[in-house]
């Protein structure tokens, strides 16, 4: 890898290919923009610094995964927010359904509900449903990103999958 080797113009290309993937990664996680995107820079810009490490055991995607994943996880450990009280979710919107207002205020509040849900699973959950349904990563890929066997990835879409299901049940 050439990147490896202190080539700039190399590192740039992998910057452009992955960044989109990780940005959706990292907005998954911490539910805003700019956070988001100050992760993933500090990830490239550790991923930078430690190219002389990366044993191409595994992808560079992969590896670029777990750096954002820890990135994430140390920003949402400093910013710790309060709990949401139950009474702001909001209820799902009523009204005729073909009015173009109504169903794009729906169609928000449900996808504040879906970002509250999410924020409501434990990291592990939340880590392993964004890598397979948003980033579309088999589980054996999510396994050597999180560290666990494709067992524990299982385990924990399938607990994630039953949590979102319960809190979304009413925007069905």
């Amino acid at each position: 890898m050439r990147a490896a080797e202190g080539d700039e113009d190399s590192f740039a290309v992998l910057v452009q290919r992955h960044n989109r993937s990780l940005l959706a990664l990292a907005r998954g996680m911490l539910g805003n923009p700019q956070d988001a995107e100050e992760a993933v820079q500090d990830a490239f810009v550790s991923a930078w610094r430690r190219l002389p490490e990366y044993r191409h055991s595994a992808e560079f995607s992969t590896w670029m995964y777990r750096i954002t994943i820890n990135r994430c996880l140390t920003m949402r450990r400093r910013r710790r927010p309060p709990p949401l009280p139950l009474d702001t979710v909001a209820e799902p919107a009523t009204g005729d359904a073909r009015s173009q207002p109504a169903r794009s205020a729906e169609q928000d509040a449900a996808t504040e509900a879906l970002s509250r849900a999410l924020a409501e699973l434990d990291a592990g959950q939340r880590i392993c449903w964004i890598l397979r349904e948003l980033q579309g990563l088999p589980y054996n890929e999510i396994a050597h990103v999180t560290r666990t066997s494709e067992q524990t990835v299982r385990g924990r879409l399938f607990r994630a999958r039953r949590s979102l299901q319960e809190a979304m049940g009413p925007w069905r």
